[in-house]
């Protein structure tokens, strides 16, 4: 126990490794690769393309992750991240990318929450210095689209040359819960 906690405490130090030990076993970073997929997942949908991603392209991830997690609850989840999202709150990152610069391509993967791009994703873009890089953004929703999602990405990485996304319909989880619901109630 007392290892773990004095490992926990010692940043990792090398080119393109994760500040945080704790987060560590969640990102596979070389120091050959050029490009990067940084990803943020909820219920996993965005993670399995970022794996592809990763295996395609033979390129690092790494998971984009909150200091505090969601909630588990999908509906407080939704609640919360309303709330971020009206007031502008940037919710402090678990980890980071110490060599950003490294990387020419940077695949971006989040899902869509209320019609625009999660807090925390915005909060990776304004911790990470984008200017000059190709960005691919890999974008799933429940059905609604894309929403207002590019012009937030593209307005905090204004200086990053982006491609046209890609944008997958997933299983939605709200839809899934009303179904189970109806059918609990029958």
């Amino acid at each position: 126990m007392l290892r773990r906690k004095f490992l926990q405490s010692i940043p990792v130090a090398g080119a393109g490794l994760t500040l945080s030990v704790r987060h560590a076993s969640s990102q596979q970073l070389t120091t050959a690769a050029s490009t990067l997929v940084a990803f943020f997942s909820r219920t996993g949908n965005t993670r399995v393309i970022a794996a592809q991603i990763r295996r395609a392209k033979e390129a690092d991830i790494f998971e984009i992750v909150p200091a505090a997690s969601y909630p588990e609850d999908y509906e407080a989840t939704v609640a919360q991240a309303s709330k971020e999202t009206r007031s502008g709150y940037l919710p402090p990152l678990a980890n980071f990318v110490l060599d950003i610069a490294r990387y020419d391509t940077v695949f971006l993967g989040f899902p869509i929450w209320g019609m625009t791009t999660p807090p925390v994703i915005r909060s990776f873009l304004r911790s990470h210095e984008l200017a000059g890089k190709n960005v691919r953004p890999f974008i799933t929703h429940g059905g609604y689209g894309i929403g207002s999602s590019m012009d937030v990405v593209r307005s905090l990485a204004s200086e990053s040359r982006f491609q046209e996304p890609f944008s997958m319909e997933c299983d939605q989880e709200r839809r899934t819960l009303q179904e189970v619901t109806g059918w609990l109630a029958e």
